[in-house]
C-alpha cells in the first residue's frame, strides 16, 4: 500500500455501528490481535489484557452495561481492553522482585498500554476490511463489566471494541479543522468567538441540526452538554469509578 493510498484510508475510516452478524474466524481475531500486540507500550511491559467475547450469551450479559447499543450483540466480537498489572505483579513476585503497582501513575501506564493494543487493533481490523467501534460507556459500568468477565483484582476494563462485518455504508462524523487541536510550541488559548469559528462546520451539519431540534435545544453545544453527558450522569458515574479505583488499590 502506497503512502497516499495509507493516508486516504485512514481519512476515510469511520465507525461502523451496524453488523451483518456474520462471524470473523476466531484465528483471523486471533492473527489481527497478534499483529496488534506490538503496539507501543510502558517500559516495554504490555501492561494490558483483552478480553474476547464471541458467545451470544456473553454478548448478551454485557448489553446492559453497554446501554443496550445494538452493535453489542450484532457484531461477531465484543473486545474488552484492559488496564492490568496484575500479570507484571505475579512475575514479579515469582521471581522474588517486590512491585509497587497500585498507584496512579503504574494505574496510567496500563491505561495507556491499553488504549494503545485497542487502536493498532482498530486500525489492522479496518485495514483488514471489518469495521469496529469504540464503546467510552465502559469506564461508566467498569465494575459490573469485571464481574461479567471474572476480572481478578488489579484488571480494569478500560476501552471496549466491537468488530464485524459491516453492513451498508458507515454514517460520516466529520471532524474539527486542524488548526482546532495543533498548536505550535505552546497552547494559546482561543477567544469565545474563536472557538465557536472552529465548531462552526460541526454546528452547520445536517445531523447537528436533526439533533438540536430533536432534543429542543438551541445548539449543538447544549445537546452535548445538556441531553448527551450532562453533571447529573457524569457525577455518579465518575463517583462510581472512584470508589472502585479506590477498591483495586489505584486510588487512596
Amino acid at each position: 500500500m502506497r503512502y497516499s493510498e495509507i493516508n486516504q484510508a485512514f481519512a476515510n475510516r469511520h465507525s461502523v455501528r451496524r453488523y451483518t452478524g456474520e462471524e470473523i474466524p476466531s484465528e483471523k481475531i486471533k492473527e489481527m490481535l497478534t499483529v496488534a500486540m506490538y503496539a507501543p507500550t510502558t517500559g516495554n511491559m504490555q501492561l494490558a489484557t483483552v478480553i474476547d467475547t464471541r458467545s451470544a450469551e456473553g454478548k448478551e450479559r454485557l448489553s446492559p452495561c453497554h446501554f443496550a447499543q445494538p452493535m453489542v450483540k450484532a457484531c461477531s466480537d465484543v473486545l474488552t481492553f484492559c488496564a492490568d498489572v496484575r500479570r507484571f505483579e505475579q512475575w514479579c513476585v515469582a521471581s522474588n522482585a517486590k512491585p509497587e503497582f497500585r498507584n496512579l501513575q503504574m494505574f496510567m501506564a496500563a491505561v495507556m498500554d491499553a488504549l494503545a493494543f485497542a487502536q493498532q487493533f482498530v486500525a489492522i481490523a479496518e485495514l483488514n476490511g471489518y469495521g469496529t467501534c469504540y464503546l467510552g460507556t465502559t469506564l461508566y459500568n467498569a465494575p459490573e463489566i469485571a464481574e461479567i468477565l471474572a476480572l481478578p483484582d488489579g484488571v480494569v476494563p478500560v476501552i471496549t471494541v466491537t468488530v464485524g462485518v459491516p453492513e451498508g455504508e458507515p454514517v460520516e462524523t466529520g471532524r474539527l479543522p486542524l488548526e482546532a487541536i495543533l498548536f505550535d510550541e505552546k497552547y494559546i488559548d482561543r477567544t469565545p468567538e474563536e472557538v465557536k469559528e472552529l465548531y462552526n462546520e460541526k454546528e452547520l451539519r445536517e445531523d447537528s441540526h436533526r439533533f438540536v431540534v430533536e432534543n429542543s435545544k438551541s445548539n449543538l453545544a447544549q445537546v452535548f452538554a445538556d441531553i448527551r453527558y450532562p453533571g447529573k450522569n457524569n457525577v455518579p458515574f465518575s463517583e462510581k469509578l472512584e470508589a472502585y479505583l479506590k477498591r483495586q488499590g489505584f486510588l487512596f
